[in-house]
Formats: structure tokens, sequence, C-alpha cells
């Protein structure tokens, strides 16, 4: 399941977590974002050992500068608080699970 943060949620939910967490900035008006969306629900259903976010980038502003999100969609993966990885654009389905694989096999 795929919640959505707030700059209050932030560093509890994302920084303070113990497991590995990767947090979508999007926005609601953002085509790529629409598409990328399904491909991280699906994501958060495959790996139960993760949590999953979305930030809306309208409503949180500053989390999109605190992060240098210049373009949307932006993908982090975070873990142990530090960013670990970061993809900006829509990726495939296979791409993204590269990319959380590198950072759960990192640890």
């Amino acid at each position: 399941m795929v919640q959505e943060l707030t700059k209050s949620t932030f560093d509890t939910e994302v920084l303070g977590s113990s497991t590995p967490v990767l947090v979508d900035f999007f926005a609601d008006w953002c085509g790529p974002c629409k598409m990328l969306g399904p491909v991280i629900s699906e994501l958060s259903e495959q790996y139960s050992g993760m949590k999953f976010f979305k930030v809306n980038i309208d409503k949180e502003p500053d989390l999109a500068a605190q992060f240098n999100v210049m373009s949307i969609p932006t993908v982090i993966l975070f873990d142990g608080g530090q960013v670990k990885e970061t993809s900006v654009g829509f990726l495939p389905k296979q791409a993204m699970e590269k990319k959380i694989e590198g950072v759960l096999n990192g640890r």
C-alpha cells in the first residue's frame, strides 16, 4: 500500500525508518506520474519488507525542494535515513525492480 506523506510525517516515516523506503514525488496533473502510480502500487504489494510513500509536490513544495526535485516523477529510495538511489521520469516496472533490488542487496 502506498500512503501519502506530508512534511510533518516525513522525518518519522522515512528518515527514521529501520526498513528501506521508496518515495514517489508526483503531481496530479503530471502524465508520466499517472503512468508510474500503478507501477509503484504493484511494487508495494511485491516488496513487503519496504515502505512505499508518495509526496504531492503541489501540496508539499518544501519537501520537493529539500530533495532537489526539479522534474517529476522523481522516485527516491532511502535506507537508514539516507538517499541510496534517485530516479527521474517514468521507468517500467522491471527497471524499478532493479533499483529496489540494488538497495535491498546493498544492506
